[in-house]
């Protein structure tokens, strides 16, 4: 069973930073995509940045130029980067790994979500 584990939320003042992180645990055989969804409220739930384990990264367009995603497979974590913070940044931000495990011999893929972190930007 997959459990992700998210850290780092909280509230900051406009034109700071924050980094949030996700850890992954459970008994997999591979670890897929990687990233960070938000979700303000009233709002449906957004990309904000996705890393697959090969390609190119897909980062929202509010997000490029002030967020950061990183990916460490040996650590099984997954970091987002965020500066520049502005209050319409504010939204509960959760992590989402697509995993890849074996279940009586036969490979299987589920797609996961972290329990959400609050980030509040506000001065």
């Amino acid at each position: 069973q997959v459990q992700l584990v998210e850290s780092g939320g909280g509230l900051v003042q406009p034109g700071e930073s924050l980094r949030l992180s996700c850890a992954v645990s459970g008994s997999l055989f591979r670890i897929n995509d990687m990233g960070w969804y938000r979700q303000a409220p009233g709002k449906q739930r957004e990309l904000v940045a996705m890393k697959p384990r090969v390609g190119s990264i897909n980062y929202a367009d509010f997000a490029k130029g002030r967020f950061t995603i990183f990916r460490d497979d040996t650590k099984r974590t997954v970091s987002l980067e965020m500066n520049k913070l502005k209050p319409e940044d504010t939204a509960v931000y959760y992590c989402n790994v697509d995993v890849s495990y074996w279940r009586n011999e036969v490979l299987m893929r589920s797609n996961n979500w972290g329990q959400g972190t609050q980030v509040t930007v506000s001065s």
